[in-house]
Parts: structure tokens; sequence; C-alpha cells
């Protein structure tokens, strides 16, 4: 097909803005803003829409900005980066909604405006590289499998972003991926993900613990084997294996939404699901409720024993949620879930259901696979009071959310 001239109308899920062609058919478009004008190339076409490339920016958008990255458009780590900072916000929050509608079938969902991240550069306490054929670092491209080998990136905190350029391998190294770790101590730790055991020469003279995880387990290099994060008076072990959110900043923020959705009361007793290594359980536990938790990483799990050891009435399933679930007694206080991005699902939604609480959390991280669950919990006698996303992920699509619902 050959490059065409398309107004945008609005925004789309993945960072793409939207606009239609004459014949009816969706246009979908990253890199551009709603409201301009753009000359696009098509390079996918299926019966009922387009994804295509900005040739060229005809009428750009007054909130259009200047990447800082020399690599955004290349590299497929960001793609909001031309996008004044309110715009990324405001461009969230319609996302969400769009995906409650169309895909939850909810009419006017009640999704408040995204909260800031308090920096919109250099915020992630987490950046997984992949290695390109020479074993440099990068990331994916935008368009392909390819990885980019980059010479700057502007989401790490400043230990990572100061880390991580000092980083100098082989090329043929058996490693898949590195994580690098801060926390708001600026303690620092590199993951090594290989799929075979550490049976390699290294020389790294770095200020970090270092750790080799492989499917027989983590081998310490040096240093030790996990973190410690503070959030408010709370420290959190975080092993190398576990997961934590990534934005130290804007976490207090968000444990302090699902303590005020869910409005615990001391002696009750809740439900932590996907409890991870703690994060909520530890606060619920503080308020003075009894806590049942499910996690089911062992890594995560062995984390959250430690985490929740000063406090009593702490139940822990190292299990599987959709497993779990069929031996949790029904009639908590309260529910919280806080899934990886594949969501819930009918089964867990089902679940969740036969316990019968009269109120749910539901913490996501992808607004399509939340969306999706959206019309299975209201299929079970649930319904959505509030939506609160925060900006966990600046300069990307990527929004965490926050959601309460009602039942009975």
């Amino acid at each position: 097909m050959d490059p065409f001239v398309l107004k945008l109308s609005d925004h789309a899920n993945l960072g793409r803005a939207f606009g239609r062609e004459p014949q009816g058919r969706a246009v979908f478009v990253p890199y551009a803003i709603p409201g301009e004008v753009v000359r696009i190339q098509i390079v996918e076409e299926h019966r009922s829409w387009l994804l295509g490339y900005p040739l060229e920016i005809l009428e750009p958008s007054p909130r259009r900005v200047e990447p800082r990255c020399r690599h955004f458009g290349e590299c497929g780590g960001c793609h909001y980066q031309h996008m004044e900072y309110t715009a990324q916000l405001e461009a969230k929050a319609r996302v969400v909604a769009q995906q409650l509608e169309r895909i939850g079938g909810l009419q006017n969902p009640p999704v408040e405006a995204a909260l800031p991240s308090p920096s919109p550069w250099n915020s992630r306490n987490q950046l997984q590289f992949s290695l390109d054929e020479q074993g440099r670092l990068g990331f994916h491209a935008a368009r392909s499998d390819q990885i980019v080998a980059i010479q700057e990136c502007h989401l790490p905190e400043p230990p990572i972003a100061d880390l991580w350029p000092r980083i100098d391998l082989q090329a043929g190294v058996p490693i898949e991926r590195i994580t690098l770790r801060c926390t708001p101590d600026q303690e620092l730790m590199v993951i090594f993900i290989s799929q075979s055991p550490p049976e390699v020469q290294m020389a790294l003279d770095l200020p970090a613990s270092l750790v080799w995880l492989d499917p027989g387990g983590a081998a310490v290099l040096a240093g030790q084997g996990f973190l410690v994060h503070r959030v408010g008076e709370h420290d959190f072990q975080v092993s190398a294996g576990s997961f934590f959110q990534v934005n130290s900043a804007l976490t207090p923020t968000l444990v302090d939404h699902v303590l005020d959705m869910l409005d615990p009361l001391e002696g009750q007793r809740y439900y932590d699901l996907y409890a991870g290594v703690g994060l909520f359980s530890v606060f619920l536990a503080e308020r003075g409720a009894r806590v049942t938790a499910v996690e089911g990483s062992p890594w995560a799990a062995a984390d959250f024993e430690i985490n929740l050891d000063p406090y009593p009435d702490i139940e822990l399933y190292q299990a599987d949620v959709a497993q779990a679930l069929p031996a949790l007694g029904p009639g908590p206080a309260g529910l919280i879930v806080d899934p990886p991005r594949a969501g819930l699902g009918r089964g867990v939604v089902e679940g969740l259901a036969r316990l019968d609480p009269p109120k749910l959390v539901y913490v996501s991280c992808d607004p399509a696979t939340m969306a999706r669950d959206a019309r299975l919990l209201v299929e079970q006698g649930f319904r959505l009071q509030r939506v609160v996303p925060l900006d966990m992920f600046p300069q990307t699509y990527h929004v965490e959310t926050v959601s309460l619902w009602l039942r009975g």
C-alpha cells in the first residue's frame, strides 16, 4: 500500500495513536499524537485494521517534544518520549478507560486522573537488558526481535545508570539477560540469567552484589543474594528471584491507595493473593489485620516469611493461586489481588466469587487483561467503584492501576 496522509483522533493501547482510513478501517500509528496530521507507511494490513509508521509529521501537536534519547524509535523500550509528560498521563488514563469500555463492556468506567511519577526520568529501580551477538547490553528493537545495543538510557535511577555501562562481556557468554537493581539506599545488584550453571570466567569489578540465576537455583558470586527495600517505616528483603515494584518513589502511593480502598479493620481476616514478598501484607498486619497470603514463587514466599516474621496471625500458602483458592475459607473481610501481566482469568475470578468478599482491590500492570477480568468480575456480581492509574513506568505505555470492586 502506498503512503497516505491521515489525521489522528484518539489514543490507543500499546502507545499508539488512532485514526481511520477513508474505507473506515482503524489505523494505529506509534510515535504520533492525537490531533496530528501524519504521512504514514502501512506495515501491517488486516481486514479491519492497519498498522502504520509515520514518515512525516505534517501538522505536529503542540504537545510534541524532542525525545531525550538517541535510540528512541529504534529501541523498543520507550514509547512516549515524543510527548510532554502531562500528555503521557492523560494518554494512560484514556487508554485504561477505553479498555474497560471496549473489552470490559463497562459504560463510563470511574477512571480517575493518572497519578504522576515524582520524576518522569531516571525513575526505575530495576532494568533488564538483553545481549546482542557481541555481548553488548541492549533492548529489543521497536519493530523486530533484534537487539539494539544502547549507548544511553534515561529510565533507570542514577546508580543503575552509572553501573550498566561498566559491564563488559565477551561474545558468546551463556547469558540470556542481565537485570540490574538498586534500593533507595543505593545498594546494587547484578543478576545474570542463564540456562546453564555459572561455569564461565568473569572478571567484573563492580560495586554490587552479583547473582547467577539458572534453572537449578541462584549462585551468589559476590555480595549477598538479596537487597533490602525500604517503604515507609518497613524494610523488605527482596531476593534475586523475587519481584518488587520498580518505581521506589511511587510505591508508597500505591500502598496508600490499596489500603485506602480496602480500609482494613483490626482483627478482621483479609486475603492477599499473589502476595509477592509481602508488600501489602506488612501494612495490613501493621493495622492489626489478620492476613492469609498466597504466593506461587518459592523465592518470594521465602522473602515473605522473613518480612512478615514480626507479625502474628499471618498465614502463607506457597502455591499457585488457582490451586490454593479451594482451600481458602469463604467470608474474608476483603481481598487484594496483584497478578502478573497475564491477569486473573475465568477460573480465578470464579474462585474469588466463591469466597464472597464484600471488597476486592485489584492491582494490575496491564489495562487489557484487567479489562478482560473486569467483564468476568461483573458476571460474578462485582461492581466497579474506582480505578486509579499510577504512572510507575514513565516514557512507556505501561501503566499500573488500582481498582476497587464491591460485592453483595
